[in-house]
Parts: structure tokens; C-alpha cells; sequence
């Protein structure tokens, strides 16, 4: 099998992986089969919301740090508007810098946004400080570019639960 027909925005490393979570999944030692069957229950992590002209928002509110967020970035193709939140503790978000050379167009930041901008303002030029996921959203929605995905993956935790996030942003989406 060609990876590249395997590939669908991130799902080569998560099927992948799910190859071996199968083989694990059939292991006799009864806690580990336990742990390792709560993997299929994992939400918000790279879910696609919707299409809204011709664009796809994919909800990864569980991407609450920056190794999740640069896989995320990194397995999706084409440009990508991303909304992050910005957090006030220190936050080292350079890893992210050659991904977002690469492949984010527009950053919209919840929250404090001095630590992303100052680390990726060279990277991403296009950085939008947003008061609410709606107002992200609506940026996103009027940014005009061809060929991008919306994806909500906030690099950091500030102590809203995934659920809420995940559901704010799902509400928001279908609200466009």
C-alpha cells in the first residue's frame, strides 16, 4: 500500500498506529488491553466539523500542547488558518516555527497572543489577536485564500476543559 493513498489530513500516523493499537488491543494482560481501548474514544482530535464553501474546519481542541499541535499542522495539507489560544505562562512554541513556514497562512490567537507573536511573527506574518472563537471564526471564514483548512488547535493549555473548547468551536462552525 502507497502511503499517499493511505494519507487523508493526518490520519497516516494515527492509522498507522492504530495498526499496532489493534496487535495491543489482543494482548492477554487485561489493564493493558483496558488502557489501550480508550485510545478509540479520543474526541476533538483532528474531528472535521464541516465544509462551508469549499473550506473544511477540523476541531483539535485535544491538542493542548505544542508536540499535538505541530503534528496536526504538519499531517494536514495545503495552507491552514490556525486558531490557537494564547496562553500568559511561558509557552515555547519554536518548534512550530519551520511547520508554520510552511504551511500557516493566518494565525488567529484566543487569549494573550504576545508570546505567539513574538516566537512565530516571522513565520506567519498574518496574526490576528481575537477576543472570542467567533470572532476567530469570522476571520477565518473572510480570509480570502484559496486552498485553506480552518483548524482549532490551541498549543497550550489554559485550564478550559477540551470538551468546552471542542464545543465552543463545533457550535461556532455551525453558527457560519
Amino acid at each position: 500500500m502507497i502511503i499517499d493513498t493511505l494519507a487523508k489530513e493526518g490520519r497516516t500516523y494515527t492509522g498507522l498506529a492504530g495498526l499496532d493499537t489493534a496487535r495491543l488491543k489482543a494482548m492477554r494482560n487485561a489493564s493493558l488491553r483496558a488502557c489501550f481501548n480508550r485510545l478509540d474514544d479520543t474526541h476533538y482530535r483532528l474531528e472535521f466539523e464541516g465544509r462551508i464553501l469549499d473550506r473544511e474546519y477540523i476541531n483539535d481542541a485535544a491538542a493542548r500542547n505544542v508536540n499535538a499541535t505541530w503534528y496536526s499542522l504538519d499531517s494536514m495539507q495545503g495552507g491552514i488558518v490556525w486558531i490557537a489560544i494564547g496562553c500568559n505562562h511561558r509557552v515555547d512554541y519554536s518548534r512550530l516555527v519551520p511547520v508554520a513556514l510552511r504551511k500557516v497562512r493566518m494565525l488567529l490567537v484566543l487569549g494573550n497572543d504576545e508570546q505567539l507573536r513574538k516566537q512565530l511573527g516571522k513565520a506567519v506574518p498574518n496574526i490576528v489577536a481575537c477576543r472570542t472563537m467567533a470572532e476567530a471564526l469570522h476571520h477565518a471564514y473572510t480570509y480570502e485564500a484559496y486552498d485553506v483548512k480552518v483548524l482549532f488547535s490551541p498549543a497550550c493549555n489554559d485550564g478550559t476543559p477540551t470538551e468546552a473548547l471542542g464545543e465552543a468551536f463545533r457550535y461556532e462552525v455551525n453558527e457560519l
